[in-house]
Parts: structure tokens; C-alpha cells; sequence
């Protein structure tokens, strides 16, 4: 089995699955611009069949990761520098003002979900399992917009984390920078539960800031 797929479960389609582990993998930068893939040969290492590896690829491409190269398989995209920091400008624009709504609400139960979350992230992170990483902090951050109580909202910026590319993470694991993002996790539910709105806002601008900075692969934050 190479390098960019494991074992699938029953958990979800084997479509989806095939998706997901992808689509983690080329946002993380494991599987880097230019890079080729072909189905027949993901398939082998899923262990499934071409047409939930082509359905998948063929979905990646429509989100932009992939782009079909004829008789020869899928290539990984590459983003610029512009697009992600247009995606993080509508980012900040929709998640950092609700901190300020958000803050001091959250109810016992809720505060317990996303400390949790918080710590696995920063545990996932350590220990450079990226599809982990992405899952967990894409579930922290679309929680935490719930307590907005604006679907439309929480659907939007999933749509907008399913474009972002963070192509420099796996890059990160071997420095302090993805450890410090990771832990400001914590320190948002930390603000959000002392009812500082303000700071939690700066802090939430700050956090989404980091996706066109080293996160990007372009450059220094």
C-alpha cells in the first residue's frame, strides 16, 4: 500500500472515504502540486474497485484539488498565493465577528466537546497525523460556529474549508509554529468561556490568518 492511502472501513461509502483521505492529503501538502494519480493504481491501494476512486477523483476535481490530464490520470493542482488569501479574507469575514455573539454562552456540555477536540488536535498535530489534524479541526471550528445558531453560516464556511489548501503542513511538524496554531485552540474556548468577546475575535483573525502565511507553502506569516 503506498505511501497515500490505508485501510478503509465500513464507517462511510468507500467513495467518500477514498475523498476524504485525498482530499486530506492534498490540502496537507503530503501529496504535493504536480504530483500524478492515477485510479487503477489507487484503487490497488485501497483495495477497492475503480469506481469509487474515480468518483472520488472526479469530485476532487470539481472542488479544484485535481485536474484530469488525458490517458494519464489526475494532477494535483497548484493554488496561488492570491486564492488563499482571498479564501482567508472571507474566512475572517464570517468566522471572527460571531466570537463575539459566541462568547459567554457556551453551556457546559459544549465547552467539554471542544476542550476535547482542542486536545486532539494538539495531539494529532504532534504526532503528524495530518488527516486526523484537518478532521478534527475543521469539527472544532464549524462547533463552535453552531453556537451562532446560523446554519447557512456553518454550511458556507465548510464550503470555504473544503477549498483551503494548507499545502506547508506537513512541512510544520518538525517546528514550533503548527504546535503554537494548535494550541490556540485552547486558548479560544479558554476566551470564549471568560466572555471575552473582543479577544476572542482577535484571536479567531489571527488563527485564520495562518493560511497565507507558512501554512500557505509561499512564505512567513
Amino acid at each position: 500500500m503506498s505511501e497515500y492511502a490505508t485501510q478503509l472501513t465500513p464507517a462511510e461509502s468507500l467513495r467518500e472515504q477514498v475523498e476524504t483521505q485525498l482530499a486530506s492529503r492534498v490540502v496537507s501538502g503530503v501529496i504535493p502540486p504536480g504530483h500524478v494519480l492515477t485510479v487503477p493504481t489507487l484503487a490497488a491501494d485501497f483495495g477497492v474497485s475503480a469506481t469509487p476512486v474515480r468518483e472520488a477523483m472526479l469530485n476532487l476535481a470539481r472542488r479544484g484539488f485535481l485536474r484530469p490530464i488525458r490517458n494519464r490520470g489526475f494532477e494535483v493542482t497548484e493554488v496561488s498565493p492570491d486564492e488563499l488569501r482571498e479564501l482567508g479574507e472571507v474566512r475572517m469575514l464570517l468566522e471572527a465577528p460571531p466570537m463575539a455573539r459566541i462568547a459567554g454562552t457556551l453551556d457546559a456540555e459544549t465547552e467539554t466537546l471542544l476542550r476535547d477536540l482542542a486536545d486532539r488536535i494538539v495531539e494529532a498535530g504532534r504526532e503528524g497525523r495530518f488527516d486526523e489534524y484537518l478532521a478534527v479541526d475543521t469539527e472544532f471550528h464549524l462547533r463552535i460556529l453552531e453556537c451562532a445558531g446560523n446554519r447557512k453560516l456553518v454550511e458556507t464556511v465548510r464550503e470555504l474549508r473544503q477549498q483551503t489548501r494548507l499545502v506547508g503542513l506537513v512541512h510544520l511538524a518538525e517546528t514550533d509554529t503548527l504546535m503554537s496554531t494548535a494550541l490556540e485552540h485552547a486558548e479560544l474556548v479558554d476566551l470564549l468561556v471568560a466572555g471575552d468577546g473582543a479577544g476572542a475575535e482577535a484571536l479567531m483573525r489571527r488563527h485564520i490568518g495562518h493560511v497565507g502565511g507558512v501554512w500557505s507553502g509561499h512564505g512567513e506569516d
